[in-house]
C-alpha cells in the first residue's frame, strides 16, 4: 500500500496472461462547500486528504483506499526505512450520516506484453492533466541557469564545475562540494550542455570554461591500461574511485559513465563544428579510440559491461541497462562519422535491449547510487541510441521501439500537480506535471528526463503523435518554472539557482530549516541538475523555435 502522490500517475496495472488489468482514481480529495469531494483537475477546493493504492502478488489483487497506508513499510531512502504506519493514522474519517462518492474506473484489455500498459497510462493521463505553471520562457531559462552555473559554481582551479555549491552563512560567501567525476552527476554532463548554452548566447568566456574542461578530460582522463577514460578525479587524480564507489560490488570503469562521456564528447564536437565551424580532430581520436575498445566487451547477449575492468578493459559484471550509454556513444559516432563497420553490432546490441528490458517495462541497472533499481535514466540514453539507429537506417521498427521507451519515461513523469505540503515547494506553487520519479530507490522528482527534448522532437518530426507533443510541452514547461527566477525565490541562493532533488511527496524529506522543520528542496546549486534543462533547449528545440 502506498500513498497516491508516491506515483506518476493514480493508478496501479499488472499485465498478466495475455491480459492488462489496472484501475484509476482520484488520487486526494477535497473540501467544497463543507463535502468531502474526489479532486478533479480544474476543480477548486481545500485538501483534505489522499488516496492509496495497494496490490498483492499473493492474492493477485489491487485497490483503491480511502486515506492511506505505508505498507510493509515507509521507504524514505535507503538508510531510512520506517516501520508500517500504525493502524488508524491517515485514516479517511467521516463524520456521523457523512457520505462521499468517488469513481473508479477499471481496465481489462487484451495485450502481448507489459509495454501495452502504455495504452492505459496515456488515458489515465488525458484523465487528471494539468498543465505546469508558466512562469519564465526557454531561452530565459537557458540564459539564468547557465550565468548561474558559470558564475558561481566554476573552479578554475581545477578546470572544471562544482558538483554542489552552498551558501556560506555568515560570510555571504560558497562553499563547495566539488564532486569532480566523468560524467553524470558533473563533468561532461555539465560541460558539454554549457558549451551548447555559450554557443547560442554568445558568450564566449561561458564557452571557454566548457572548453577547457573537455580539453582537459580529452589530455589527461585516459587509463592506458584499458584504454578507456577513468571515472572521476578526487583530489586532482584521474582513478574509478567516485563518491560512489564504496556501494560498489565490483570495482573498475562504469559503462555508464564511459558511455555517456564519449556521448557528451561527440556531442560538444558536433555543436562546435556546426556553429562556431571549428573541427576538434583530437576530440574524434579521443572517441573514435575508445569505441572499438567497449564494442569487443559485449557477452553472447549482445549486452555491454555494467563494469570494465580498470587494468584490462575487459567486461567484469553484466545483467543492467547501464550499457545502452555505450549504445548511444557508437550510434553517435556512427552517425557523425558515415562510419558503417558496429551498425551489425548495434542492431544486435539494441535488439537485445528492447527484448530483455524495454518491451518488459523493468530498466534496471543504470545509475550507480540505486544498487540496479528500476530506474528512469537508464532509458534516456536507449531513446538516444534508436534515435541515431533510425537516423542511419530509416527503419520503421526504431521508431517503433523509440515510441515504447519514450512511454517507458512517461510512466515516471507526473501528469498532474500533486498538492505539495512542505515548504519551500507548497509556497511557491510549484507544478509536478512534467517532472519524471527518478526511480524506484529515490522517491523524489529530478530533471534529468528534461535532456530529452530534442528526442522528442525528433520523434514528432517523423510520427505524428499528440500524446508524445502534450508530453513534450509539460517538459519544456517544467523545466522554465523549476529553478530560482529571483534571488531566494526558493529559499536559498542565487538567480538561476537550482538543485537536483524535489520532494513531491514525503519520500527523502530530510532536508530541514535551521528551525528543524521539514523542507521539499535541497538548498544547494547542483550544475548538472541545471544541465539537464539546458541541454534540452539549447539543441533543436532552440533553432525549431517552438511555441511555448
Amino acid at each position: 500500500m502506498t500513498r497516491s502522490d508516491r506515483l506518476s500517475h493514480p493508478a496501479v496495472f499488472v499485465y498478466d496472461a495475455g491480459k492488462v488489468y489496472g484501475l484509476n482514481a482520484s488520487p486526494y480529495f477535497v473540501v467544497i462547500n463543507g463535502y468531502k469531494r474526489p479532486w478533479k483537475p480544474g476543480q477548486e477546493g481545500e485538501f483534505f486528504q489522499y488516496g492509496g493504492f495497494t496490490c498483492t502478488l499473493s492474492r493477485g489483487a489491487i485497490g483503491y483506499t480511502l486515506g492511506y497506508e505505508h505498507s510493509p513499510w515507509q521507504f524514505i531512502k535507503s538508510k531510512l526505512v520506517k516501520d508500517r504506519s500504525p493502524l488508524g493514522e491517515n485514516c479517511f474519517e467521516l463524520q456521523p450520516h457523512e457520505a462521499v462518492e468517488f469513481t473508479i474506473e477499471s481496465y481489462e484489455y487484451e495485450g502481448s506484453m507489459e509495454r501495452d500498459i502504455h495504452a492505459a497510462i496515456q488515458e489515465v493521463y488525458y484523465r487528471y492533466r494539468q498543465e505546469p505553471r508558466i512562469v519564465s520562457d526557454p531561452i530565459t531559462a537557458v540564459s539564468d541557469l547557465a550565468r548561474a552555473v558559470a558564475r558561481d559554481a566554476w573552479l578554475p582551479e581545477e578546470l572544471a564545475y562544482s558538483g554542489q555549491v552552498f551558501e556560506h552563512k555568515g560570510s555571504g560567501g560558497y562553499r563547495y562540494n566539488p564532486i569532480l567525476s566523468l560524467s553524470w552527476t558533473n563533468g561532461l554532463s555539465v560541460a558539454t550542455p554549457m558549451l551548447m548554452a555559450a554557443l547560442r548566447l554568445g558568450d564566449e568566456s561561458m564557452r571557454q570554461q566548457a572548453l577547457s574542461f573537455i580539453a582537459n578530460t580529452v589530455e589527461h582522463s585516459l587509463n592506458p591500461a584499458s584504454g578507456l577514460p577513468y571515472d572521476a578525479c578526487p583530489d586532482g587524480k584521474w582513478g574509478i574511485q567516485g563518491w560512489w564507489f564504496d556501494g560498489m560490488r565490483t570495482p573498475g570503469h562504469s559503462s555508464y559513465l564511459v558511455g555517456q562521456a564519449l556521448y557528451y564528447i561527440l556531442k560538444a564536437y558536433e555543436y562546435e563544428k556546426r556553429i562556431k565551424d571549428i573541427v576538434h580532430e583530437d576530440w574524434l581520436d579521443f572517441v573514435r579510440d575508445a569505441i572499438p575498445r567497449i564494442e569487443r566487451t559485449k557477452n553472447t547477449d549482445h549486452e555491454y559491461p555494467y563494469i570494465f575492468s580498470e587494468k584490462t578493459g575487459a567486461g567484469l559484471e553484466y545483467d543492467s541497462f547501464s550499457g545502452t550509454w555505450c549504445l548511444a556513444a557508437t550510434a553517435y559516432y556512427s552517425w557523425l562519422t558515415g562510419d558503417g563497420k558496429y551498425l551489425e553490432g548495434l542492431r544486435l546490441s539494441e535488439q537485445h535491449y528492447y527484448d530483455a528490458y524495454v518491451r518488459h517495462v523493468e530498466c534496471y541497472g543504470a545509475p550507480l547510487d540505486t544498487d540496479k533499481a528500476v530506474d528512469s535514466e537508464g532509458i534516456l540514453a536507449y531513446i538516444k541510441a534508436v534515435k541515431y539507429l533510425h537516423a542511419i537506417t530509416g527503419k520503421k521498427t526504431y521508431l517503433e521501439h523509440m515510441r515504447d521507451a519514450i512511454c517507458y519515461e512517461f510512466s515516471f513523469k507526473f501528469g498532474y500537480n500533486s498538492p505539495i505540503k512542505a515548504p519551500p515547494l507548497s509556497r511557491i506553487g510549484w507544478s509536478s506535471c512534467g517532472g519524471s520519479v527518478t526511480s524506484t530507490a529515490n522517491p523524489h522528482i529530478h530533471p534529468m528526463g528534461s535532456n530529452l527534448v530534442d528526442e522528442l522532437l525528433y520523434y514528432l518530426d517523423n510520427c505524428e503523435d499528440d500524446y508524445i507533443r502534450d508530453r513534450l510541452e509539460d517538459t519544456v514547461r517544467w523545466g522554465c518554472q523549476t529553478y530560482n527566477t529571483y534571488d531566494k525565490e526558493y529559499g536559498y541562493g542565487k538567480k538561476g539557482w537550482m538543485s537536483e532533488r524535489f520532494c513531491h511527496s514525503d519520500g527523502l524529506l530530510t532536508q530541514t530549516y535551521d528551525d528543524g522543520t521539514i523542507a521539499s528542496t535541497w538548498f544547494c546549486l547542483m550544475p548538472w541538475a541545471s544541465s539537464c534543462i539546458i541541454e534540452g533547449l539549447s539543441g533543436e528545440y532552440w533553432e525549431k523555435k517552438v511555441p511555448y
